[in-house]
């Protein structure tokens, strides 16, 4: 059996990097041939993984366009928000598939394979741990968490607690929680500071097609 064509989808260079990075043990399996921040899938794939890290949920018009995309093969969102109500839409939207950052490598890329074996009636609905088990992130080597990253890649974008909240599935307080600890970690007291560390730092958003690494 042929390796899974896979595309992998986020804003951030390092995201589909680390993505790609957790996924290298499967290469047998599943094929990346194709990380893409920021731009449309740009040639045929089998699946396409969409990493909402600082992006738009599976509700959002970006799962929609990407479905729409025939090259795209099948959507699959990745996500830390297990909000059924979010699935259903991302569904709607056209998704094949709805996994949890929670699942380690191998989960994930069991999943993959299923969906694809599977037919287009037939979703994969995924939960796993709460904790991060791979991948890599904006501000990780200065000893940012994940959320913590996302939520101040979202500042650094411009957006509100309230849109952050909104767009992570977070509520308000825990996004003024996460605000709090970004800020200690990187040594800021204001949100104009948080912004500028963040350009400065890798947390504007990337747009270029990228390049597998050489096997």
């Amino acid at each position: 059996m042929n390796a899974i064509r896979v595309a992998l989808v986020n804003d951030y260079e390092v995201v589909v990097r680390g993505l790609e990075a957790m996924l290298r043990s499967y290469s047998d399996v599943l094929h990346v041939v194709e990380l893409d921040a920021s731009k449309d899938v740009g040639q045929s794939v089998d699946v396409t993984l969409y990493d909402t890290f600082a992006a738009p949920q599976g509700d959002g018009e970006e799962v929609r366009q990407l479905a729409a995309n025939p090259l795209s093969g099948k959507v699959v969102v990745y996500t830390w928000d297990l909000d059924p109500a979010k699935a259903s839409a991302a569904l709607a939207n056209g998704a094949s598939g709805y996994l949890s950052k929670g699942l380690t490598a191998g989960q994930l890329a069991t999943a993959l394979q299923d969906l694809h074996r599977g037919g287009s009636d037939a979703p994969v609905l995924l939960e796993g741990s709460a904790k991060t088990i791979g991948g890599d992130w904006p501000g990780r080597e200065e000893g940012l968490t994940q959320r913590e990253a996302e939520v101040l890649a979202l500042i650094t974008q411009g957006l509100s607690n309230a849109a952050i909240a909104d767009r992570t599935g977070l509520s308000p307080n825990s996004v003024k929680t996460y605000i709090r600890s970004c800020y200690r970690r990187i040594g800021v007291s204001s949100r104009s500071n948080a912004v500028l560390w963040g350009i400065d730092h890798g947390f504007r958003p990337d747009r270029r097609r990228l390049a597998p690494p050489a096997e």
